[in-house]
């Protein structure tokens, strides 16, 4: 967990330097390997059957759509300031007492902290970090395919 306030800071945000730089690489990554995904995927396409061809460019695609839904979980962290996050904690606490926020980038969280100690998620949608990890199980296991596949090919047999 990687945290951007201390205990010291109840009402600690994201670091704005840190998400805006992730922000911008995730658009560009998310741009990057689609392309590559999409043009690896036609030139497996012209090279001939068979369905192994095609584990590289999905495992690139795998990595893309994972790193597009962090980047979407950072989108909604990106887009609310001050005054929407204090009314998103409040809508969420049922108007009780906010004691705080509790940020994360890792997995990525916006927390509202309520007086009582409990903490409730107010910005990032609910889906996010699963659709994340899920997507990113998925990229890994493709890229272990694939290596896996081109490893194989390599040694003479």
């Amino acid at each position: 967990m990687i945290a951007s306030g201390s205990g010291d800071e109840p009402y600690a945000e994201h670091d704005g330097a840190v998400l805006l730089l992730l922000l911008l690489a995730g658009l560009v990554a998310v741009l990057w390997l689609t392309l590559r995904g999409i043009t690896g995927l036609v030139r497996a396409r012209r090279t001939g059957p068979g369905g192994q061809v095609f584990l590289a460019p999905a495992a690139v695609l795998a990595w893309g759509a994972t790193v597009g839904m962090y980047t979407w979980g950072l989108l909604h962290l990106f887009f609310f300031d001050d005054h929407v996050q204090a009314q998103a904690c409040h809508r969420v606490l049922g108007g009780g007492e906010v004691s705080g926020y509790v940020p994360t980038f890792l997995p990525l969280h916006f927390g509202c902290r309520a007086g009582d100690g409990r903490v409730v998620e107010a910005v990032i949608p609910s889906y996010v970090n699963p659709a994340t990890a899920l997507l990113g199980i998925g990229a890994v296991a493709l890229t272990g395919f694939a290596v896996t596949r081109r490893t194989r090919e390599a040694v003479p047999g």
